[in-house]
């Protein structure tokens, strides 16, 4: 009965520790499923990151809100999020802990040649090709020069973002 009573407490401790490092290492990353994933010691970081310049209508689209996610199955999980400068330029970079090779997409939320209370929005699947293990991204995958007075596949309208 004793030994019983010592495994089982030995156990709990054991688990302690590793809920309080995967804690740790979740309020570093920033991520709720980290905890998960570092208990079960699966996964690997991830970067990427994604730049280039918006403009509307031939002018500098200054100060739109760019989101970069890691597209899920249920609910995409955020891992930055940027605006662009007075120039229309950005570049916004992330990482996230994933078992599989994450999937990332860049949200742009703009209100060019659109007067409503809600923004347009638009989705930039980044190939996976400029995904890299590690926290920073080696690569950045260009977008290049876009219009936002265009209409772009998947655009709609998005009013909480």
């Amino acid at each position: 009965m004793y030994q019983r009573e010592t495994k089982n407490l030995d156990m709990i401790t054991r688990l302690t520790l590793i809920f309080v490092v995967s804690f740790v290492f979740s309020q570093e990353e920033n991520n709720d499923d980290v905890i998960a994933k570092n208990l079960l010691g699966i996964g690997r970081m991830q970067a990427v990151a994604v730049s280039g310049r918006l403009i509307c209508n031939g002018r500098p689209a200054a100060n739109v809100k760019l989101k970069l996610y890691e597209n899920e199955i249920l609910f995409d999980r955020l891992m930055e999020e940027s605006r662009t400068d007075s120039n229309g330029q950005f570049r916004v970079s992330g990482s996230k802990r994933e078992i599989t090779s994450i999937d990332p997409k860049l949200n742009v939320y703009h209100k060019c040649n659109y007067n409503g209370l809600c923004y347009k929005k638009f989705s930039i699947k980044i190939p996976k090709d400029y995904v890299n293990s590690g926290r920073q991204a080696e690569r950045t995958y260009d977008i290049g020069t876009l219009n936002l007075a265009n209409q772009y596949p998947g655009q709609s309208t998005d009013c909480i973002n």
